[in-house]
């Protein structure tokens, strides 16, 4: 067994036998077992603040709402609220789902607040709606029954399973294609959506499955506590409880919140002894949080990490390969019916910002199997175009039809799941997730079973490392995107798009800010998979390049075309010279 398992197994088991080591120390087993609440909170905080990157202050709120549906129930049949506890996860769930339906339109600062606002707004009506919760008087449940000698026993494993329970959902989540769309949000939201992520089913469903383990933990919170009220169950100390133990653990790794839990837990305890009292607390948990900002922005467990690897000699990564020689491409293109039409049209296409007219009644048609070339000055709104088409931006008139439908309104990732794929000026890769994930993130269909097939394991993974292999590049599965040179991710980032099955590709410049070689290969895989019948629409300032690869060529001067034909028509096309040369063009002809 590997160190990276066999520690957090013997941490473990240590802590699953800790009773029957010490059975009598119920003070102990007492504040581990808050310890282990924390990190049920932490833990699945994580999977929509830590993998999605959405941070969230508000999510104590969950463990509130467990609390009261359990305390509710509990109270008005005489049954045992541990009872109700899947019952409270599944009340969470469903106010996870309904408020993130309208919370995860926004993101940022704007997010947090929200969350915060809705644990405010719990708060408010708990105390208004004394008919159901008490109101300020509360609810008082019964005191546990079994010995007094065992009091906080159950709760210890209780609590703990929780969080193993919690451990095994994120884990779970991390490995699959959901679980990198997550990552894949975090890091570029916008880029997401490109390559068919639907990103706000994933945002939904991860605010959901944050909540679950935390409603029904709150089940088993009320029973600890044995009294309910609302300043208790939605206190917002609670909710920057939760986010200081995943920040300190290492927010975005598996095991960093559950050992920012323990720390946070033990160490609250023991500053509120000391200060006699919650002043004392409060004053080390923003200490704390202000120092894990500023010095350990990556929390605890990744500073080990690291530190780990240099000890070892592991720290000193070896340097990435910058090439080596390709392989046949064994990779399977659907074989797509292609339309009686052409199979992108655009009619009358306009894009303002403010004054400016950056697509000014544009017309486009791109025909199938076609390779398509759309040259310009700069500013001309060739990217701008770009955009309209893929759907990152929306058109203030004009008309977009792919294979005879009209995807006006579509989504982004509505429209990558069509068939549209596209790749960046800039190339936008997720820097933080492996080569390999890149490649497996995007997702040719809506299906939930795509969804949920794995990250990295499975026939998407087989035909990623395929395709890597084709290009090269398979030496660098494992690597993280963020470490490749730029031509490297010019061709990880044609890869990405390949593998959601794409009819149409919009290539941004291709071949701009990469060594000759490295463009060589670049067209040497366009025309390899043109012939396959991937169909291309390419932006490119390399006019030569363009004349050399494309069937027809669209001028684009003031947001529109001013010049429409084959290579050889317009190389020597007066409007194009005009376009390009000003008052030189006059010269030139």
């Amino acid at each position: 067994m590997s160190a990276r398992r066999a520690v957090p197994a013997a941490v473990i088991a240590a802590l699953a036998l800790y009773p029957a080591i010490r059975p009598y120390d119920d003070y102990a087993q007492g504040v581990l077992a808050l310890a282990f609440l924390l990190a049920v909170q932490a833990v699945s905080w994580n999977i929509i603040s830590g993998y999605a990157g959405y941070v969230s202050l508000g999510h104590v709120t969950f463990l509130g709402l467990g609390s009261y549906t359990a305390g509710i129930l509990a109270a008005r049949t005489g049954v045992n609220p541990l009872v109700f506890a899947p019952l409270a996860g599944v009340v969470a769930v469903l106010v996870a789902v309904a408020v993130g339906a309208v919370v995860l339109r926004v993101r940022g600062f704007a997010f947090t607040i929200v969350t915060i606002a809705l644990l405010f707004a719990a708060q408010i009506v708990a105390l208004n709606w004394s008919g159901l919760t008490g109101g300020a008087d509360g609810i008082t449940l019964p005191i546990p029954g079994w010995s007094r000698d065992i009091a906080n026993l159950p709760f210890y494993y209780l609590f703990l399973g929780l969080a193993l329970a919690a451990l095994g959902l994120a884990a779970w989540i991390r490995r699959t294609r959901f679980g990198a769309g997550l990552v894949a949000i975090r890091e570029d939201e916008g880029k997401a959506a490109t390559i068919g992520v639907p990103t706000t089913r994933y945002k939904i469903t991860a605010f959901a499955a944050s909540a679950f383990f935390i409603g029904v933990a709150g089940a088993g919170y009320a029973y600890f506590l044995s009294f309910l009220n609302p300043v208790g169950a939605f206190g917002l100390l609670g909710g920057v409880t939760i986010v200081l133990a995943a920040l300190l653990g290492g927010r975005g790794t598996l095991w960093g919140p559950a050992v920012g839990a323990l720390v946070v837990g033990v160490a609250g305890e023991v500053s509120t002894v000391w200060a006699g009292g919650t002043g004392g607390r409060v004053l080390l948990f923003g200490t704390a949080l202000t120092l894990v900002v500023l010095f350990l922005p990556d929390g605890v467990l990744p500073a080990v990490q690291r530190r780990w690897r240099l000890w070892t000699g592991r720290g000193n990564a070896a340097p990435v390969p910058y090439e080596t020689e390709p392989t046949a491409l064994e990779i399977a293109l659907p074989e797509r019916p292609r339309p009686e039409g052409p199979l992108l049209e655009v009619r009358g296409l306009t894009k303002r910002f403010g004054g400016l007219v950056a697509v000014d009644a544009a017309d486009l048609t791109v025909a199938a199997g076609s390779i398509t070339g759309v040259i310009g000055p700069n500013g001309s709104g060739k990217t701008t175009l770009f955009n309209l088409i893929t759907g990152t931006l929306r058109p203030d008139a004009g008309r977009i039809a792919f294979a005879g439908r009209d995807v006006q309104r579509t989504s982004p990732w509505h429209r990558g799941h069509l068939g549209i794929g596209r790749t960046f000026q800039v190339t936008r890769l997720f820097p933080a997730m492996t080569v390999l994930e890149n490649l497996t993130a995007p997702l040719p269909d809506a299906r939930w079973r795509t969804m949920l097939s794995g990250a990295v394991h499975g026939p998407q993974a087989d035909r990623a490392r395929d395709l890597l292999g084709h290009l090269g590049l398979a030496e660098l599965a494992a690597v993280p995107a963020g470490a490749l040179s730029y031509g490297q991710q010019k061709l990880v980032e044609f890869a990405q798009v390949l593998m959601a099955d794409p009819a149409l590709i919009l290539l941004d410049e291709p071949t701009g800010g990469v060594n000759p070689r490295m463009a060589e290969r670049m067209l040497a895989l366009i025309r390899e998979t043109h012939a396959r019948g991937v169909t291309y629409l390419v932006v490119e300032h390399d006019i030569p390049m363009v004349l050399r690869l494309c069937d027809r060529v669209v001028v684009f001067a003031h947001g529109h075309a001013i010049a429409d034909g084959p290579p050889e028509t317009i190389r020597t096309d007066p409007a194009v010279l005009d376009a390009y040369l000003g008052e030189a063009g006059e010269a030139a002809r």
